[in-house]
């Protein structure tokens, strides 16, 4: 063989291995990802209507449900008394006057982002701290509750006016590309019921998308006990914990699935305490409004009955929101989201946003044996102390102050289509998904420290997959 010839035969060898190497750097597409809710995906409205679809599968009888549940979940409350007796009953005190006022669209709410914007997509929960048995906990607060509630009906002053401001925090990726982050500060001015208490905590909670809850609520519980590890028997970082709390309606423990915090057994729960909280709604679950014994006016206003949403149309809602369906994902199979979806397995975000699972028997059987994709176990995990929420100067917070119940994945890409930003974490402080990820510690570190070493394209593949969910 002449040196021509051997140096051909080289070029194409060398070729074909960079050939194969990246074939084995690929990872295959699971056609099932397509539909992230299985059967009730939607896949005939995206865009701005991406999560306001019916389960596709839905059953004839319970459209009317769907359809009155949308209704009630959309329009607005007004004061009592009033002719419209089916609708009236808000407040006294209240943070909003309908569930799609914080959900827009279904979708996900959003902090202020100056000191003078109002509190609409995102409430200000407070608290203060109490000793029981020697462990730390948050109970309300004696004289505001356990939510600062910033409007009220004209005659009756509303609690307080909160404030958020952001300091920026610099930082850098070890490839020497900087990056900002914003750090939020919150203060509440204007106390209309007296000073609150100086160990007040303070927090933020934005309103999460809404879409797929019933498909979360249809996961067999055995699922999430074979998911938890409290105590890190696997040794791999990740210790997450099913958090138990009391369903209300059953009177009994139950795992926590809803809510930043997974304080939520069932998404009845949720509906009945948003009502309660958030509109001013008594409703079958809570049948008194959240008025306290430092608020006489608030105690003393017309009702608009007892409780003012009747159980007829409370059960639409509830059934509005297990039947909201999560929209498809057509671009599952795109070389460069398979390529991040390597990555993100490869740092073993999987850990906590498990993708898949299978849902057992469901309040709905549209629901019922779906294989979905919403990557999260619907765990707690300690994500650090720089997410913690605001604890006075002095005040010991309790354990699970730093632990977060993995957020849903899906449709996160569809954020600003739907609800024109990209607003993400519990408070909003992440103006991106890459400065989500970085707000990432506590158990999910390491996960970041693996980002934040990527080279800048691998950034981007990854990022990429994130956008196609």
């Amino acid at each position: 063989m002449n040196y021509g010839w051997a140096l051909a035969f080289a070029c194409i060898a060398a070729v074909w291995m960079l050939g194969c190497a990246s074939d084995e750097d690929e990872i295959a597409a699971d056609p099932a990802e397509r539909l992230p809710g299985g059967s009730t995906t939607n896949t005939l409205l995206f865009g701005v209507n991406a999560f306001t679809r019916p389960a596709e599968n839905i059953l004839t009888d319970h459209e009317p449900l769907f359809f009155t549940g949308n209704s009630f979940f959309n329009q607005s409350w007004v004061e009592a008394a009033s002719s419209t007796t089916a609708r009236d009953g808000l407040g006294p005190l209240f943070s909003a006057r309908s569930c799609s006022a914080c959900h827009f669209k279904d979708g996900r709410g959003r902090p202020p982002l100056d000191e003078g914007e109002a509190f609409v997509g995102l409430i200000l929960g407070i608290g203060v701290t109490q000793l029981d048995h020697g462990l730390s906990r948050i109970v309300a607060d004696p004289i505001y509750g356990n939510q600062l509630q910033e409007f009220a009906l004209p005659s009756i002053p509303a609690e307080a006016t909160p404030h958020v401001r952001y300091e920026a925090i610099q930082g850098q990726y070890p490839d020497g590309e900087p990056f900002e982050l914003e750090h939020p500060m919150y203060e509440i001015t204007d106390p209309a019921y007296g000073d609150p208490s100086a160990e007040l905590v303070l927090m933020p909670r934005v309103a999460p998308p809404v879409a797929g809850m019933g498909l979360l609520d249809a996961i067999p519980e055995e699922r999430l006990r074979a998911l938890e590890d409290p105590e890190d028997k696997d040794g791999d970082g990740i210790s997450g914990r099913i958090r138990m709390v009391e369903d209300v309606t059953l009177q009994q423990l139950k795992p926590g699935r809803y809510g930043w915090k997974a304080e939520k057994p069932s998404i009845r729960q949720q509906v009945a305490t948003a009502f309660r909280n958030d509109i001013g709604i008594s409703n079958p679950v809570f049948d008194t409004d959240d008025c306290t014994a430092s608020q006489p006016q608030c105690r003393q206003a017309p009702a608009g009955g007892e409780p003012e949403i009747g159980s007829d149309i409370f059960d639409k809602v509830v059934a509005y929101n297990h039947l909201l369906a999560v929209p498809a994902r057509p671009f599952f199979d795109d070389k460069g989201v398979l390529q991040g979806k390597k990555l993100f397995e490869e740092l073993n975000c999987g850990g906590c946003h498990v993708p898949s699972h299978e849902t057992g028997d469901a309040e709905f059987e549209e629901l019922s044996h779906q294989r979905i994709f919403p990557y999260t176990d619907l765990l707690l995990h300690d994500m650090g102390i720089a997410l913690s929420d605001a604890f006075a100067a002095g005040v010991l917070p309790p354990a699970e102050a730093q632990e977060w119940r993995t957020p849903p994945l899906w449709g996160i890409g569809r954020t600003h289509e739907v609800n024109g930003h990209t607003r993400f974490m519990h408070d909003g402080r992440a103006r991106s998904l890459e400065e989500a990820i970085l707000w990432h510690g506590g158990e999910a570190k390491s996960a970041r420290d693996m980002f934040k070493a990527l080279s800048r394209e691998e950034r981007a593949l990854l990022l990429k997959f994130l956008d196609s969910l």
